[in-house]
């Protein structure tokens, strides 16, 4: 039967959640008391936020999990009606249509208390998050509201003040190798270190992605590193540092263009994953600092052109020439 990796190598306990050492032991120590505080996971995307919630119900209340566990994306449901509730039943929260609704259902497990998981939190609208803070204080006892969210500058300071704040950070290198060997010998796949090294390159600290790559590589058989950036849609590291080394050197301008059109012509990348991987390289390599921040706010001036909806290929063409009065300059 074919699964979602994601889904498959889910942590079904704190200990198997890697990279945040410190926010798990705390957890546990949490677990191991037989209660919880409501809580507020900070972090970004594929950092193990959602699974450290289904791991803390998993733990708490054993097979029974679900019957006590209620998960909400609020990007979805964004409203006030959402919050203190609506007479209309929403099907797709099987019968129960608000937060407040199900914060006032009594908890079937012998802890006392149920958990509620708002996912991506910080997109509820500030009306929304006002009317849950009632909703947290009335049903304290009974209840537990852990949020998720990118930013916890987007929830509001009386949701932050009753929660404990826990920031997850990206997953390490050498933590996501751990992971990725794991699952490499379960799936018995035959990748390389340097296969592993451009599945870690390409993930950039994001835990879904690394599953979503290996499942990609355990479907097409045998890999090699520049398949699995080609799977990623982004060019190698390697790839990047020739075209940055041609920008800086300016008697190299003429090819610096002519492989930035390449990779966007033949190698399907984009105006915006260009400038990413040039910011990238920029960031670890050995330029002179100061021609290193002039070429920093050129990658940053370029960027926000193209959010503003300019030509990827004149951004690029100008950001390549801005590194070549750089390069000049550096020499």
């Amino acid at each position: 039967m074919n699964e979602i990796w994601i889904e498959k190598y889910r942590p079904s306990s704190l200990d198997e959640i890697v990279g945040q050492d410190g926010t798990v032991a705390t957890l546990k120590a949490f677990v191991k008391n037989r209660d919880i505080p409501h809580m507020i996971f900070s972090g970004p995307a594929g950092t193990g936020k959602t699974s450290a919630v289904i791991a803390i119900a998993n733990e708490l209340f054993g097979e029974t999990w679900k019957d006590n566990y209620l998960e909400l994306n609020s990007s979805n449901n964004r409203g006030i009606d959402t919050m203190r509730g609506h007479e209309e039943r929403d099907r797709k929260w099987d019968k129960i249509a608000s937060v407040k609704d199900y914060a006032r259902i009594m908890p079937s497990s012998e802890l006392g208390f149920k958990i509620i998981f708002m996912d991506e939190a910080d997109m509820l609208t500030n009306e929304a998050q006002s009317a849950l803070r009632r909703t947290m204080e009335v049903y304290s006892s009974t209840t537990r509201f852990i949020f998720s969210c990118n930013y916890s500058s987007q929830i509001i300071p009386p949701i932050q003040s009753r929660c404990v704040v826990f920031r997850f950070r990206q997953v390490t290198p050498e933590a996501m190798k751990t992971m990725i060997q794991k699952v490499v010998r379960s799936e018995k796949m035959n990748l390389g270190e340097s296969e592993i090294d451009a599945i870690i390159d390409v993930s950039e600290g994001d835990g879904r992605k690394v599953m979503n790559m290996l499942q990609a590589a355990s479907m097409m058989g045998q890999v090699t590193a520049a398949k699995i950036y080609d799977i990623a849609g982004m060019a190698s590291t390697g790839e990047m540092k020739k075209l940055v080394s041609k920008a800086l050197e300016h008697k190299l301008f003429e090819e610096a263009v002519s492989q930035a059109e390449d990779m966007m012509a033949s190698g399907g990348l984009s105006g915006m994953d260009i400038i990413k991987g040039i910011h990238a390289v920029l960031r670890k390599s050995l330029i002179p600092p100061r021609s290193r921040l002039k070429a920093l706010i050129a990658v940053g001036d370029a960027e926000f052109r193209l959010v503003e909806g300019s030509s990827d290929k004149i951004q690029v063409d100008a950001l390549l020439a801005k590194l070549v009065n750089i390069g000049s300059e550096s020499n």
